[in-house]
């Protein structure tokens, strides 16, 4: 049977469409066309005797809006709803395009999955975990983390931490980079162990323990105003608790943060300067912390009212409660997901003002005679001689020396090593003013020798062409020279750990060891001998004995039989 149709028109002469001749105008194939009529998007004006449909004059349009809004991958429903005036153009067009938005936004999660595993070389074992991310929603992540802080937190009276910690709650951006990914699976990992758990809850029961009394908060708003009736008093503290409360509590953290800023600045300070924790010269830098520490306490239970040992007690036992590794983790771990700057590391200011703190439990006027004393000249010949007799001893060690225990509590000689080619690098960087921040790295590399005799070469070389034994350093004008004379005592007392674990003479460096021994009983004379000192009480030396081994006595070591000592 042939087209009714001629010229668009139906045999009879009127201005219908055939679905073919309707196909033909628009570009839209019969199938197509004849599916949305089924659906209600394009129905039919008329049918011919023989049933088929035929379209009016509007149909050319009307299959256009529908092909376009396809075209932007509205669904059917939606398209119906506006064809039939239900909901406008613009409606469904912002309804569609936020759909779009959470779909791209899977696709780019999915996609950047995707990349991390190629990427990190993902085990199968791994794809579990990562399948999960990518199909979890922006609020199911959210609960993930909610839950978990919730649960941790279970009946501690806390709030305030507890809502800093919910505020907190990360975000992975639209496109995640390789390295969120990376992060939210740790991060996700971290919170189903047991260790994150039980940090967060012993720092809220902390919190809980010792933060500001409820009551105490809110003291202040109980003042009557002239002429109130207590209706109006009642009525306006309830309109001024909460937001005093707030701005007492902003103003509290706010003095927080200026506080651990400080102990940061100051402590990386007194790091780079070589000061040690037990020195007198950690005092000052304690009482500056502590005084700006004690305006933090007020609304706590009995806050310490000025510097002493209750003060310092509470301060250290603050930094110890919040010495948390898996928490600390945890911010880190945050920051990296959201795209913040992670927050800066104050483990090892913290860490020196805590062993500060132990060393000295209570307030004393520094004595700046330490700072004195030291010429210049003899510092550096004092250098010389320790180095030669110290470098003699560290190339006659063996390779399988390098396991042998020392009277440094447990430090082997590998570590014993270590720690000296450390000193002398140290000193070299502060010399330079370019302080060393990789203690904790591994100095010896495969050749001991080399690495000691390298650091003791770059040391000299630092000290005679930096100026540094006629300069100051620190925040308390420390005397480079000072410094200088500390590094020969350590060098000189780890070189008799040396010899006594390799069973060579003590005897070191005669021509300077009682010099030295003067010096350090000038420079550590006053150190408390408490937990978190350098040094172990002092130990008697045998008559006669070489000022060397005095010098290990002084210190804390045994010069009669082997045995440990701190480090």
């Amino acid at each position: 049977m042939g087209d009714p149709t001629v010229d668009g028109m139906y045999e009879d002469g009127t201005d219908l469409l055939t679905i073919g001749a309707l196909a033909r105008l628009t570009g839209v194939p019969v199938k197509t066309i004849r599916n949305w009529s089924e659906q209600g998007l394009l129905p039919p004006t008329a049918r011919t005797p023989a049933g088929y449909r035929l379209y009016g004059a509007d149909a050319p349009a009307r299959l256009e809006t529908v092909r376009s809004l396809r075209d932007l991958g509205i669904g059917l429903a939606a398209i119906r709803s506006v064809l039939h005036r239900e909901c406008t153009v613009a409606e469904t067009a912002a309804q569609w395009a936020d759909a779009l938005d959470a779909q791209i936004r899977t696709l780019q999660l999915q996609r950047a999955v995707l990349r991390s595993v190629a990427a990190r070389g993902s085990a199968a074992e791994e794809l579990p975990t990562m399948t999960e991310l990518a199909r979890l929603s922006d609020r199911e992540r959210r609960r993930i983390i909610t839950d978990f802080v919730e649960d941790a937190l279970d009946g501690v009276d806390a709030p305030a931490y507890r809502s800093g910690l919910l505020a907190a709650v990360p975000d992975l951006p639209d496109d995640p980079t390789p390295e969120q990914i990376d992060a939210w699976t740790a991060l996700t990992a971290l919170v189903r162990g047991p260790d994150l758990r039980a940090a967060l809850r012993r720092l809220a029961e902390y919190s809980a323990r010792t933060g500001p009394a409820a009551s105490g908060a809110h003291a202040a708003s109980g003042t009557r105003a002239a002429g109130e009736t207590p209706a109006a008093q009642e009525q306006a503290a309830q309109e001024r608790e909460p937001e005093q409360a707030a701005q007492e509590q902003a103003a509290q953290q706010q003095a927080a943060v200026r506080v651990a800023e400080l102990m940061r600045l100051r402590g990386e300070e007194t790091v780079a300067a070589g000061i040690a924790p037990d020195s007198p010269a950690a005092e000052p830098f304690l009482a500056e912390l502590i005084a700006a520490w004690l305006p933090t306490q007020a609304g706590t239970p009995d806050p310490p009212a000025e510097d002493g040992p209750q003060a310092r007690g509470r301060l250290l036992e603050q930094l110890e409660t919040a010495a948390e590794p898996a928490v600390e983790r945890y911010w880190q771990l945050l920051c990296t997901v959201t795209g913040r700057p992670a927050p800066p590391r104050w483990d090892r200011a913290g860490a020196w003002t805590a062993a500060a703190l132990r060393a000295h439990p209570r307030p004393y006027e520094l004595d700046r005679s330490a700072f004195d004393g030291t010429d210049p000249d003899r510092v550096m010949y004092a250098y010389e001689q320790v180095i030669r007799d110290v470098s003699a001893l560290v190339a006659a060690v063996r390779p399988e020396d390098l396991d042998l225990p020392t009277p440094c509590a447990g430090w082997r000689v590998r570590q014993l090593l270590d720690h000296m080619v450390w000193e002398n690098l140290m000193a070299a960087s502060i010399a330079e003013d370019a302080p060393r921040t990789d203690h904790a790295a591994g100095h010896l590399g495969d050749d001991h020798r080399a690495a000691f005799e390298d650091s003791a070469r770059a040391a000299l070389a630092a000290f005679s062409g930096s100026g540094m034994l006629r300069r100051t350093y620190g925040p308390y004008d420390a005397p480079g020279a000072m410094l200088v004379q500390q590094v020969v005592v350590e060098l000189l007392a780890h070189g008799w750990d040396l010899a006594r674990a390799t069973g060579a003479p003590t005897g070191l460096a005669p021509a300077v060891a009682e010099e030295t021994l003067a010096a350090a009983r000038r420079i550590y004379g006053a150190a408390p001998r408490t937990e978190g000192s350098s040094f172990a009480p002092e130990r008697p030396a045998p008559p006669g004995a070489h000022a060397t081994d005095r010098l290990a006595a002084f210190l804390g070591r045994d010069p009669i039989a082997p045995g440990r000592a701190p480090a």
